[in-house]
């Protein structure tokens, strides 16, 4: 096996901060420590202080511009959407995400991040995400790129994390799963940053940059410091009055022409969605390279914006709700709800050796509406459309068990001891076929 020097970084610092911190329940903070010769400044820290009780939570504000009913007119819902955005950036802009030291409300980091070659870096706490292809944000642009992003969590779903990993040496996502979930009110908010040659996109004029300690390419194993433009943020929202999900999703791209000057103020909104239209398995809303942004108004569960505040944009699968670097035949809600753990399914049809035709029944099975807590698989988990933590608790089992773990007397430490439920399929002498890591193959994020 060959370790890079990136992967003698990542052991390094995960090895030294969790063998010293696993039983007051801490996480290792970042996986990929940047040499001082390129970096002096201050390094990340994960905020896992998790709230121990949570007896009456402060549901967000905004939940009162709801719109009644739902409605797939994005105007309805603009409203809503600046309120999350504003709650997503109030306190942690100011502190430059060190959302620990947020003096408004508290937000939380997803252990178990820092693993492996996507692992968290040490100046911001990125992840690698996906590549950027060519023409995927704007015609002009012909060289590819990557992705990186940090998401966090308010106190609600700070606290399930808490209840997850309790014992951290054993997660939990029983507390996840049906008849448990999310409580009402999480909201997860998640800034993404493009490595990509911002001279060929016309909307990443006048960026916010930050500084992060990635790979030279998507393809390369090399890290160095460099800086990374703002192109999109995220937010999840628990909601127990949305039918068929539970959840709502939106998304905001950056259109730095918006103020002609820096700012978080310039990421617009994209539109939000609480359904996947599972009815709708048409195909001639899909736009891969975007000249323009072709709104579905077919779909009944995303509410697309209109204006000319967009800049033109690939959306995803159909129509549905999806970001500039995110993948144009999937959709926010589509990829989140196949959470799970043990991870049995992949994140979308095509993300497989021979994919199902577009449209059909078996392609459709990346489009239903999930009720909050239920598994994509019912052999499986629910992570409760948290991506970040199905893929923590497959990083943990991947080391505890793949790799050895520093507290592993003897043998494959998921063939000792307990037997919890579980743990079972991660147990089992005969584990199911296929386990998909969370961690997607390069191959499979190509634009066809």
């Amino acid at each position: 096996m060959k370790i890079t020097r990136s992967g003698v970084f990542a052991m390094a610092a995960a090895l030294a901060a969790f063998a010293g911190s696993v039983e007051a329940g801490r996480f290792p903070d970042f996986g990929f420590q940047p040499p001082t010769s390129q970096y002096s400044g201050p390094l990340f820290q994960l905020s896992q202080d998790y709230p121990q009780t949570l007896e009456k939570p402060a549901i967000p504000a905004f939940f009162e511009l709801l719109p009644k009913p739902l409605s797939n007119d994005f105007e309805k819902w603009r409203a809503y959407a600046d309120a999350a955005k504003a709650y997503c950036l109030e306190g942690n802009v100011e502190t430059d995400w060190n959302v620990q030291n947020n003096r408004i409300r508290r937000w939380y980091h997803a252990p178990w991040q820092h693993y492996g070659p996507s692992g968290r870096e040490g100046i911001h706490g990125l992840t690698k995400e996906a590549q950027i292809q060519s023409k995927q944000l704007a015609p002009t642009q012909t060289t590819t790129g990557q992705t990186y992003a940090v998401g966090v969590y308010n106190d609600i779903g700070g606290y399930t994390f808490g209840r997850v990993w309790q014992d951290a040496q054993n997660p939990d996502p029983s507390h996840t799963s049906d008849p448990h979930s999310f409580g009402n009110g999480t909201v997860v908010c998640k800034p993404l940053f493009a490595d990509v040659d911002r001279s060929q996109v016309p909307f990443l004029a006048n960026p916010v940059l930050w500084k992060g300690y990635i790979t030279e390419t998507f393809k390369s194993e090399n890290r160095v410091v460099r800086e990374v433009a703002l192109i999109q943020m995220d937010f999840a929202v628990r909601d127990s009055r949305v039918p068929g999900t539970g959840w709502i999703f939106g998304t905001f791209q950056y259109n730095g022409a918006r103020t002609g000057k820096p700012g978080w103020d310039n990421l617009v909104p994209v539109g939000v969605m609480w359904g996947n239209d599972p009815e709708n398995n048409g195909d001639s809303y899909t736009n891969k390279q975007p000249t323009v942004t072709k709104i579905n108004p077919g779909l009944k569960q995303t509410a697309i914006n209109a204006k000319p505040e967009l800049p033109p944009t690939h959306l995803g699968w159909n129509g549905r709700l999806n970001g500039p670097v995110d993948n144009p035949v999937s959709s926010c809600m589509s990829c989140h709800m196949t959470a799970e753990s043990p991870q049995l399914s992949p994140m979308n049809p095509t993300f497989q050796a021979n994919p199902p035709p577009v449209g059909s029944p078996a392609w459709m099975r990346w489009f239903q509406n999930e009720e909050a807590g239920h598994p994509f698989d019912p052999e499986a988990l629910s992570t409760d459309y948290s991506l970040q933590l199905a893929a923590g608790i497959a990083n943990f089992y991947d080391w505890k068990c793949q790799q050895g773990g520093v507290f592993v007397d003897g043998g494959n430490a998921c063939q000792q001891g307990a037997t919890k439920t579980t743990l079972k399929l991660m147990k089992t002498a005969a584990p199911p076929a296929k386990v998909f890591r969370i961690e997607r193959d390069a191959s499979l994020d190509e634009l066809h």
